[in-house]
């Protein structure tokens, strides 16, 4: 049944079809008794009724319709943008799995690797997002979304030709600014082709892309490094990005803003307002710290883990991979596969059920990850990672969606972009540094060694528990805040 059909005056509706039952209808439709919304029901609600299972032709007025777009298209973007997020994901990433390689051919240390590969695109990519979700919030985000995943292609391809430090640090550069357009984007446009309460369920099945491109990253990449040499991966992984630009340049249409929400939108708030307003959303500025917390331990540690495999067990890129790679398509798939079913269940329409239950499982899955740098046995290493790694990828869609909901329809870009200016700090900035610089002053010659890098990933992964807290602490406001954002009534 698509979510196009619109109902005529007059006409019978069959409520049962559309999610609902005549009683709730009775009630007028009530947010809370219908979730906030049906994803099929296409008018914006709630109306009076001239009898049971009729709809009042003066509700009907115009501006009323709150979206006209099939299920099946809805669909077809959100496939679009897991693959704008898949190819981010891989070519921000993939410089990990040939860490080591780009060490011994550039002459560098742990630290100064780490550096050269993280640094030059976190900062651009972490600094250029507010101004370009300044401009997402006022001006075509299918264009700015398609021009940035083929200039970070570009760039990434750039990546594979470069000879010298200053070159690499350029390309990572360039990989950095295209990819500030990319996710905050992809998330706004979504959450206008989704009503409020299947927000967290698209941008949780969305968010698949980050197993997806770690796959890609990690085993898939790794096999080429091995066959092909560590330069051919940024080759392979950057070309097709200019064919899923030029899809989304033809293929999508950009949505009416705030088209499935109750408050009405004006001229976009400036940033202050929105940075003001943020600031009153205390559960927000909670979700905020929680998840950019746990992509730092999360991703910080998964940056130098194929490095340490390499290291500690003695296997090549393509090995190291195929210990990780499947739990990261498999394990982070199903992880997020399943969070998203179990968002689209009727108990967790309260949201603080959601950072409750997210809390939990970071915390279990820190324990996990201590447990892996600890061990010396691959085997129950194996083991760990598959409680580890699938912890970093159920998260994202959640706090996405949460955070969505938590902001007015023309403040979501901005809200995007805080979150993951707090995230890549950590995760990008942060954390490969600081992992670097560490395992730089446990060995002895100062240039990174086994034993010292598996010391300062140790260092690294308590910093899971300090994310948990803030999951928990984020409930106390939460329904009040969304609330306040959205216009619905929980």
């Amino acid at each position: 049944m698509s979510g196009k059909l619109i109902f005529l005056p007059g006409r019978t509706i069959n409520f049962h079809r559309l999610g609902g039952d005549p009683a709730s209808a009775a009630a007028g439709y009530d947010a809370q008794a219908l979730g906030g919304y049906s994803p099929l029901w296409p008018f914006r609600g709630p109306y009076p009724l001239e009898s049971e299972g009729t709809v009042d032709q003066k509700s009907l007025q115009a501006g009323d319709v709150e979206n006209t777009t099939s299920t099946l298209v809805r669909w077809y973007v959100l496939l679009m943008m897991v693959l704008v997020y898949t190819l981010s994901i891989a070519d921000r990433y993939v410089v990990s799995t040939v860490l080591d390689s780009i060490k011994a051919d550039l002459h560098l240390s742990d630290g100064g690797v780490a550096m050269l590969t993280s640094w030059p695109l976190a900062l651009f990519y972490v600094v250029l997002g507010f101004p370009i979700s300044y401009i997402l919030d006022r001006h075509s985000r299918r264009n700015i979304v398609a021009i940035s995943i083929a200039l970070w292609s570009a760039m990434t391809i750039f990546c594979g030709m470069t000879k010298t430090v200053l070159g690499f640090a350029f390309t990572r550069i360039g990989v950095g600014v295209g990819e500030a357009g990319g996710t905050p984007g992809a998330n706004t446009i979504l959450s206008d082709y989704f009503p409020a309460f299947r927000r967290p369920m698209a941008l949780t099945i969305f968010s698949l892309g980050a197993p997806i491109g770690a796959w890609f990253a990690y085993n898939f990449a790794g096999g080429i490094a091995v066959l092909y040499g560590w330069r051919s991966v940024f080759w392979v992984l950057g070309a097709p990005g200019f064919l899923v630009g030029l899809l989304i340049w033809l293929t999508i249409k950009e949505p009416k803003r705030g088209q499935l929400d109750h408050t009405i939108e004006g001229a976009a708030p400036s940033v202050l307002e929105t940075a003001r307003f943020l600031w009153q959303q205390r559960s927000a500025v909670h979700v905020m710290l929680a998840s950019a917390l746990t992509a730092m331990w999360g991703w910080g540690l998964i940056y130098f883990t194929p490095s340490f495999l390499q290291r500690i067990y003695h296997l090549d890129a393509a090995q190291a991979g195929d210990v990780t790679g499947p739990i990261h398509l498999y394990g982070g798939g199903l992880a997020t596969l399943l969070t998203g079913f179990l968002l689209g269940l009727g108990a967790f329409k309260d949201p603080r059920r959601i950072v409750r239950f997210m809390g939990a499982i970071i915390g279990i899955a820190t324990v996990a990850s201590i447990g892996i740098y600890w061990t010396r046995d691959l085997a129950l290493a194996r083991k760990l990672f598959w409680v580890f790694i699938p912890a970093i990828y159920f998260y994202i869609g959640p706090c996405f969606g949460l955070l969505n909901n938590l902001a007015k329809p023309r403040m979501r870009a901005m809200f995007c972009a805080g979150t993951l200016f707090a995230a890549n700090v950590g995760n990008l900035l942060i954390a490969p540094g600081y992992v670097g610089s560490l395992s730089n002053y446990f060995d002895p010659s100062g240039q990174g060694s086994a034993e010292s890098l598996r010391i300062a990933l140790l260092c690294l992964a308590p910093v899971g528990f300090w994310a948990t807290f803030h999951y928990f602490w984020s409930a106390r406001q939460l329904v009040s805040d969304q609330e306040r954002a959205t216009g619905i009534k929980i």
